[in-house]
């Protein structure tokens, strides 16, 4: 049974974070792990996978992508982060092992919390006793985390652990083409380029530029050109 401060989350996922717009860099053995452990089929027999890297590398599309997978495999699913979760007390975690495949993002905010940091290995348990699976991100090695409750740094290391690599400048420019071409855009190579060189290059910022181009595109009917983007966002 859900917690009460568990129903007032904002648990929307983007439609758009899928393993289809991931563009993957080097990170394939990661993406197919993933659907592995949600399919059954992970060689890993461990109820939990903790991925961790720098901030706008992809931690967050993965873990929305992997709910979406869960849902083409009829399996229920939720993603939250600590960053959100933080805001209610501990038992805010209860219930969420009922759910077959659980995503927590930004572990690293409970890092000398003891409240929090038992809740979080407690739940580890019960996801052990549902047999259901715990899909965890952080931006450190479980190591470098600063958890200080030594069972729960074992938990997190205890089944398939691995860095999600940045992207590539070659790489960003194709997934925020990818991430156009998938809402019907058409971003050629030098205007997604020109896009990629005026504005911060980490992908949540190239997003949330495609974001605003795409409204401003629709609102004023025009395609999305260099001088289109000089207007939008310079």
């Amino acid at each position: 049974m859900k917690s009460r401060s568990q129903l007032t989350l904002s648990v929307q996922l983007p439609d758009d974070e899928t393993f289809a717009s991931f563009e993957v860099g080097d990170n394939q053995s990661v993406v197919n792990e993933l659907k592995l452990f949600i399919g059954g089929e992970s060689q890993y027999q461990t109820p939990a996978m903790y991925l961790f890297g720098a901030q706008s590398v992809g931690k967050s599309h993965l873990l929305h992508a992997s709910c979406a997978h869960a849902d083409t495999l009829s399996q229920s699913s939720i993603c939250m982060s600590f960053n959100e979760l933080m805001n209610f007390s501990p038992e805010v975690l209860d219930g969420l092992e009922f759910y077959d495949v659980i995503c927590l993002d930004d572990v690293d905010l409970i890092a000398g919390k003891a409240d929090w940091e038992q809740a979080v290995f407690d739940l580890f348990n019960r996801v052990i006793e549902q047999q259901h699976k715990l899909i965890i991100c952080g931006q450190k090695s479980v190591k470098q985390l600063g958890i200080t409750l030594p069972d729960l740094v074992s938990r997190l290391g205890w089944g398939y652990v691995e860095s999600i690599k940045p992207l590539s400048d070659d790489d960003k420019i194709s997934a925020i083409q990818l991430r156009a071409s998938q809402r019907g855009l058409i971003l050629h190579l030098d205007v997604a380029k020109f896009l990629f060189n005026r504005v911060e290059r980490d992908m949540k910022n190239l997003v949330t530029s495609l974001d605003e181009l795409d409204k401003a595109s629709i609102r004023d009917k025009r395609k999305i050109t260099i001088p289109f983007i000089k207007e939008v966002l310079l």
